[in-house]
Formats: C-alpha cells, sequence, structure tokens
C-alpha cells in the first residue's frame, strides 16, 4: 500500500469531525505553499472580507473562512478544542446535529461580523477594508451550547483535574469580551461572539423540545445530495413506528434506577436520533444531565 492510498483509508475511517480536523490541516499547508511560495492570492477569496460589497460576489466565504488559519497555533488551538468538543457532544446527540451547530457557528459568527464593521462605525473595529479567518466562531458555538445543555458535564485536563464545561465557557465569554474593549482583534472576538449567541439558542430551544437546526440540515444534506452519484435501482422504505420510553413500556421503563434509563434513552438516540425521544424521555435527559 502506497502512502497516498494508506492517507485515503485513514481518512475514509475517520468520523465526520476528523474529516473536518484533516480537512483544516489540509487547507493549512495548501494555503501556506501558494500564499508563501508561490506568492498568489487565490486563497484570499475564500477568506471572509469586511466590506459588505466585496462580500456579495464572494458569499461562499461566509463558511470557507471557518476552514482557513492565520498560523499553526492558531489552527492548534481550535482543532484541540473541536476535537474535544465534537466528542462531548456526539456522545449524546447526533452527529448531524453537532455538525449543524458547529457550521452554524461559523455562519452566525461571520454575519456578526459583518453586521459590526458595516453599521457600525469603524475606528474603534480597526481597518475597514479586513478579513477574518479561523473556526473559532464554530467551536465557540459548541462549548456554549454544552456548557447550557449540560452545566454538569466535565472534561479532564492534564489527566489530574475535572473542569465543568460551564466554567471553561465563562472563562472565554469574559476573556474574549475582555479583550474586545481593550482593541485587539475585535473582529475576531465579535465573530467568538456571534458563535457564543448561536450555541445558547441552539441549546435553550432544545430544552424545549425544538431543534432549530432542522431547516439548515434538509439544505445541507441537499446540497450534498448534488455530488452523490445517481442510481437507476429504486429503494422502498417503510417507516417505523416510535418506540416509547426507549423500547420499553412505561411500566417496565420506570422500574429501572437513573443510570440505567439514562442509557437505554442513550441507546435510542445512537440509533434513531434525538427527535425519536418522547417529550418524557427528552425532560428525563435534561434532568439528568442537570445533576
Amino acid at each position: 500500500m502506497t502512502i497516498v492510498e494508506d492517507l485515503k483509508y485513514r481518512y475514509k475511517n475517520l468520523d465526520v469531525f476528523g474529516k473536518i480536523i484533516a480537512i483544516n490541516v489540509v487547507v493549512f499547508i495548501v494555503d501556506a505553499i501558494i500564499t508563501n511560495l508561490l506568492k498568489l492570492g487565490i486563497v484570499s477569496y475564500f477568506k471572509l472580507p469586511s466590506i459588505f460589497g466585496k462580500f456579495i460576489i464572494q458569499p461562499w466565504s461566509l463558511i470557507s473562512y471557518g476552514f482557513l488559519h492565520n498560523d499553526f497555533f492558531h489552527l492548534l488551538f481550535n482543532m484541540l478544542f473541536l476535537f474535544y468538543l465534537s466528542r462531548a457532544a456526539s456522545n449524546i446527540f447526533r452527529t448531524k446535529m453537532v455538525l449543524n451547530i458547529y457550521l452554524l457557528g461559523i455562519i452566525a459568527g461571520g454575519l456578526a461580523y459583518l453586521a459590526v464593521f458595516n453599521l457600525i462605525h469603524f475606528d474603534f473595529f480597526g481597518p475597514k477594508n479586513s478579513i477574518m479567518v479561523g473556526a473559532s466562531a464554530g467551536v465557540s458555538a459548541l462549548l456554549m451550547f454544552i456548557a447550557i445543555y449540560m452545566p454538569k458535564s466535565e472534561i479532564r485536563l492534564f489527566n489530574t483535574f475535572n473542569v465543568k464545561w460551564i466554567h471553561i465557557a465563562v472563562f472565554f465569554v469574559v476573556m474574549d469580551v475582555f479583550r474586545l474593549m481593550s482593541g485587539v482583534n475585535q473582529g475576531g472576538y465579535v465573530a467568538h461572539i456571534g458563535g457564543y449567541v448561536l450555541g445558547y439558542v441552539y441549546a435553550s430551544q432544545l430544552v424545549k423540545g425544538k431543534d432549530i437546526g432542522k431547516g439548515f440540515e434538509r439544505l445541507m444534506d441537499s446540497v450534498a445530495s448534488w455530488f452523490k452519484p445517481k442510481s437507476n435501482l429504486k429503494t422502498v422504505h417503510r417507516t417505523s413506528k416510535k418506540k416509547s420510553y426507549a423500547g420499553k413500556t412505561r411500566e417496565e421503563f420506570h422500574t429501572y434506577n437513573d443510570q440505567k434509563k439514562i442509557d437505554l434513552i442513550l441507546d435510542k438516540i445512537s440509533k434513531s436520533g434525538y427527535e425519536s425521544l418522547t417529550a418524557e424521555e427528552k425532560a428525563f435527559l435534561f434532568k439528568a444531565g442537570k445533576k
């Protein structure tokens, strides 16, 4: 097996976020070659411009900017956070829903950046003709989503002590607001705040049983279908009735202890998705996350 074949095999076996991280790394290397060695300005068309008139002629930059980074440490920090956050969220929620939050966070951050630079006086937020890159807004959205929906969830740092995601989120929000007001990289921190807001709204609505990313998910599925090979074979789908109480009867479900109920519900989510849960199951899972 050649090196190229080995890399293709490894990439194929990555999960969605593993592939996103790999794409970010490859894009960073390609950007360095094109910009620094070949001295070409092609990559600038994928960066998000602050001037609305420029954005109109390159609307794809509202998402593509999230796959470009300024330097190695910018990339490293974002990808490490994405790695841990995506796994924390994917343990409970559908991967597609976690991806929705990430991509919508990037879009929300980009829109916040455009709004600030085009609706507010430029003196405070820096040069009018600037650009933005980085996945930070998407990472910020995931961080806030987990912190709000699962405030008791933790991450183990340096294999020594545990820290709650809510405490990490509060720390970064405070730091970002402070750095924004101090005049450092204002555009970037405005995008972070846009991501935080998206993550907060998404989690708050999901607690109420409403997945606000469903429409975006359908749009992305539609776009993805354009690139799938068409088949002449017809497939007949047969719908099945949702099972309540994680596949158990109400009486059976209520005889189990809380941990067993959580395990059954998480198993149901992994098989049928979050939307397959009953209102009672969603309420139970939410209360369990608060404990």
